[in-house]
């Protein structure tokens, strides 16, 4: 593992391979789970704000449940998450005609409506931010659905640490990003 001030990154998410595989996983991440995605604090008040923004990009049944529960709620272990539509796909997806999810923030951030990404949770999957002990733990969630992902990573070499350099740069800076790069160059 690899320890840069406060965050601790597992061995695996260095060593592991992944390009995202859209036409492959029809954007699954954002359907399947037990819970929405994780939410920080001040994403929700952005959300809150930005709704009517993104609106244009979601289902009815998204529009609705945020309508009726607000744009997050609580997941079994109390953490804030964004709701779920028939506990299945997250309100905030949208799908293309071919059965492809993308997420209704981010198609507003990519037409220039807003400057909010999508959470930054959903930015760094397959990465998940656990904290524990004084400590953010930078953890790979391996999932059946992103083979085509991994198979893709490992057949062109990319790291999954620098497939995930604009959102791991957005998390936790430049400087930080710099550091982790410098200390795999030393594991290796």
């Amino acid at each position: 593992m690899i320890i840069i001030d406060n965050t601790i990154v597992r061995d695996d998410l260095i060593q592991a391979r992944f390009i995202c595989d859209l036409p492959r996983c029809k954007g699954d991440c954002c359907v399947g789970g037990d819970a929405g995605a994780p939410l920080e604090d001040h994403e929700i008040e952005l959300m809150e704000d930005e709704f009517e923004i993104y609106r244009a990009y979601m289902t009815e049944a998204g529009i609705k449940v945020i309508e009726e529960q607000g744009v997050f709620e609580y997941d079994e272990l109390g953490n804030l998450v964004t709701p779920l539509v028939n506990d299945r796909e997250c309100a905030f997806a949208g799908f293309h005609e071919n059965g492809v999810s993308f997420c209704a923030i981010e198609k507003a951030w990519l037409e220039g409506k807003t400057t909010f990404r999508k959470p930054v949770s959903c930015h760094l999957y397959p990465v998940r931010l656990l904290k524990k002990d004084g400590f953010t733990h930078l953890t790979y969630h391996q999932w059946s659905i992103c083979v085509p992902a991994k198979r893709k990573g490992e057949k062109e070499g990319l790291p999954l640490y620098k497939f995930l350099k604009e959102a791991l740069v957005r998390r936790f800076g430049e400087e930080w990003y710099a550091r982790l790069e410098a200390e795999v160059k030393k594991i290796r």
